[in-house]
């Protein structure tokens, strides 16, 4: 039987729920959102799992991430299990090689997956994002410099900037 595992990690911005499956992490909630949302969005790609709390499965990712939380981890070593379209898994990919602290703007995204004209398609891949933090597309901004659509809130994503930049 395919299990998502599910536990809650509670920081300054709230609760959120974590979930990993036996392959990896899967999703990094919003803060403060009712599991009702996470089922929902769990259904299209993970059809067919069943939820089940297991704090001692992801006792690794809420160390991890109340490290990062805490300003104490730059890198995280944690396996993930995400599901998307090529298109999507390329954006998340070429994210995840974006270094600690800094940002950079979805034209450059699309540049960097050799396709320059797909900015809004970036744009909507990066909000489809299931792993905050992880795949760190908080670093993304627009080309004018300004914060943009972030999934968590344009708080939770200026919260991680500035926490990156504290460092």
């Amino acid at each position: 039987m395919n299990v998502l595992y599910v536990d809650t990690l509670t920081y300054a911005q709230g609760d959120m729920y974590i979930i990993a499956s036996d392959k990896g992490l899967v999703y990094i909630g919003t803060p403060n959102t009712a599991f009702e949302e996470v089922e929902k969005w769990a259904q299209k790609p993970f059809k067919g799992y069943s939820f089940e709390e297991n704090k001692e499965k992801l006792t690794p990712y809420v160390e991890q991430l109340t490290a990062y939380f805490n300003g104490e981890l730059t890198e995280f070593n944690l396996p993930i299990h995400v599901k998307g379209t090529s298109f999507q898994l390329a954006v998340w990919d070429a994210l995840k090689e974006l270094p600690y602290g800094t940002t950079t703007t979805y034209s450059a995204i699309a540049e960097r997956i050799g396709n320059p004209k797909a900015v809004r398609a970036v744009g909507s891949a990066i909000g489809a994002n299931p792993i905050l933090a992880i795949i760190p597309c908080h670093r993304v901004i627009g080309k004018n410099g300004k914060l943009t659509g972030f999934r968590s809130g344009l708080t939770m994503k200026e919260f991680l900037l500035e926490l990156e930049r504290a460092e």
